[in-house]
């Protein structure tokens, strides 16, 4: 496992795992069964449909020729070559290993169903966060981010958002309803100023994959880029959470259509007014 051999972990292990396999007199004993066993003989006998994987680049002990020794001498045994070198399966990256064997076994190979939901994604960012750090100094900040933490969790939980995750001087927040993720944000706004703070927040709507914890997909992204072109102080959002929430008396300012980095195509964003 040359891509493990520096970590002190997995030697840890390996040394204990070797250690608790075979005493050393066993151990002894069956290394050279294993050098000399030769069952060349015998391969021409096996009938089980074979799958021959080796790693490419492993030439200690084994070199790619006894894999294609193998399939040429097992009939109908096919090969499969992987990059690398590490010996063990649970090496390296495991899925193209573990993929192809699935293929052979059953003839397709596993597709995740994804876990999709729609919702409303909340960015949420802290203007000039840098600058007010370095007046502060560090004591000063860290406490004062303690309090913006503090209240921002209130918030959410007033209009049952759900904390993600920090992303550096802000947060990334999904909501199941525009409306209410809306109406939240404008307060994280309203009680950052209450601190002194200026934040900048903005909101899209769209279907988001969730990752464990995490939420990941392109409707994250779009939410992100439009807490960038965001005021200080202001919350905008796309034309899709405006849409979504027509008839709620909620106010827009039209902002115009701008380029989202990283997104094809304009998209038309507003500023909430109320």
């Amino acid at each position: 496992m040359p891509s493990l051999a520096e970590d002190p972990t997995f030697r840890q292990w390996w040394s204990r795992a070797s250690r608790r396999g075979a005493s050393p007199a066993a151990a002894s004993a069956l290394s050279p069964l294993f050098r000399n066993a030769d069952v060349r003989g015998v391969l021409s006998s096996i009938t089980a449909p074979t799958l021959v994987v080796h790693r490419a680049e492993r030439s200690l002990i084994q070199s790619v020729e006894h894999a294609r020794y193998l399939e040429e001498h097992i009939p109908n045994a096919q090969l499969l070559v992987l990059p690398g070198s590490d010996l063990l399966p649970y090496a390296g990256n495991i899925d193209e290993l573990v993929d192809p064997i699935e293929q052979f076994i059953t003839g397709e190979r596993h597709r995740p169903q994804r876990d999709r939901m729609l919702a409303t994604i909340v960015f949420t960012d802290i203007v000039g966060s840098t600058k007010q750090a370095a007046e502060l100094g560090d004591r000063r900040w860290r406490a004062l981010l303690d309090q913006h933490d503090g209240m921002v969790r209130r918030q959410l939980e007033r209009f049952r958002g759900r904390y993600v995750k920090n992303t550096g001087d802000g947060a990334l927040i999904p909501f199941d309803g525009p409306a209410r993720a809306i109406d939240c944000s404008l307060a994280i706004r309203d009680g950052a100023r209450q601190l002194g703070l200026e934040e900048r927040v903005g909101l899209h709507s769209g279907e988001v994959e969730t990752l464990g914890n995490d939420i990941g997909g392109i409707a994250v992204h779009i939410a992100s880029r439009v807490a960038e072109l965001t005021g200080p102080g202001e919350v905008w959002v796309s034309r899709t959470v405006a849409d979504l929430v027509a008839g709620s008396g909620i106010v827009f300012e039209d902002r115009g259509a701008y380029e989202l980095r990283g997104v094809p195509n304009p998209w038309q964003l507003f500023s909430v007014l109320r």
